[in-house]
């Protein structure tokens, strides 16, 4: 009898290290299923600004970050012309187009151009200042999905 405490502490170890890894939920976005999102999405990065990529609950989404969490969605519906700001990103040979949007608490950012489109939700508690250098990081990822002819101007 003296071997089930091992087995014991082994499985609570299990199943507490098991708690930790819990999936982040994300809704999907409308167009998830598109093939042409998994190339974009097997190319977003690892590690964003120092934070870690969590896995998540749904197709065509990652996240990033604990206490404050970066969400991308690969198949939103690309958007149309528009008035609100946009901003090309470039980075070696591409140029990414991004529509920027904001509230209080969070920037929310759009490529523009790309169908399908990549949606970023970025907190602004983790990267107020650093909005251009977030969306260089995601630009090369971005930049698989085709185009649809329209461009910042």
């Amino acid at each position: 009898m003296r071997w089930t405490s091992p087995w014991i502490a082994v499985t609570v170890a299990i199943a507490t290290l098991g708690g930790c890894a819990q999936p982040y939920v994300v809704e999907a976005a409308p167009y998830a299923g598109d093939p042409a999102c998994a190339p974009v999405m097997l190319a977003v990065p690892d590690v964003v600004g120092g934070l870690e990529y969590r896995v998540t609950t749904s197709q065509a989404t990652a996240a990033w970050g604990d206490e404050f969490v970066m969400v991308a969605r690969c198949g939103v519906e690309p958007p149309g012309p528009t008035t609100d700001p946009c901003l090309a990103v470039s980075t070696g040979s591409i140029t990414m187009d991004w529509i920027i949007r904001e509230d209080d608490d969070f920037w929310y950012t759009t490529t523009f151009g790309r169908s399908p489109a990549l949606e970023l939700t970025i907190p602004k508690a983790l990267v107020d200042e650093a909005l251009p250098e977030i969306l260089t990081t995601f630009s090369y990822a971005a930049a698989l999905a085709p185009t649809n002819g329209l461009q910042c101007r």
